[in-house]
């Protein structure tokens, strides 16, 4: 199957803060995330993150990896996604890919990118995807 997908729902965020530092006004983070996706993609995930931000400016960045387990559009396995995010004051860039080679089960060969948008205070994801087999 090479034809593009794409994956809709929604999803739920447990943070966890697991380590913080402060260090000349720039504030160092490590959490583990817990997430329950729901719509197309029905699966559970864990994600260990990575944050630093000005504590003055405004500006900050995050890094991620997500263990995805589950059901897409009816076919399970698991997939690993990237997350590589940055803010300022102004503007902000997310980019959220799956790792080439670590799909697993019906999801092997999974290749794509994964875009959020928060409505309301509900967490929303468009998925869009194709399996190389």
């Amino acid at each position: 199957m090479n034809d593009q997908q794409i994956a809709k729902g929604t999803f739920e965020v447990s943070l966890k803060p697991e380590a913080s530092d402060k260090e000349a006004g720039i504030s160092f983070g490590r959490f583990s995330i817990d997430k329950t996706f729901r719509g197309d993609l029905q699966a559970t995930s864990k994600v260990d993150m990575l944050s630093a931000g000005s504590e003055t400016n405004g500006h900050g960045s995050y890094v991620a990896i997500e263990r995805v387990t589950g059901t897409l559009h009816g076919k399970s396995g698991t997939f690993v996604l990237m997350h590589m995010g940055s803010r300022s004051p102004t503007a902000q860039q997310l980019s959220i890919t799956v790792v080439p080679g670590c799909s697993t089960g019906e999801l092997e060969g999974l290749e794509g990118k994964l875009t959020i948008s928060i409505v309301d205070k509900v967490h929303h994801y468009d998925f869009a995807y194709e399996i190389m087999n």
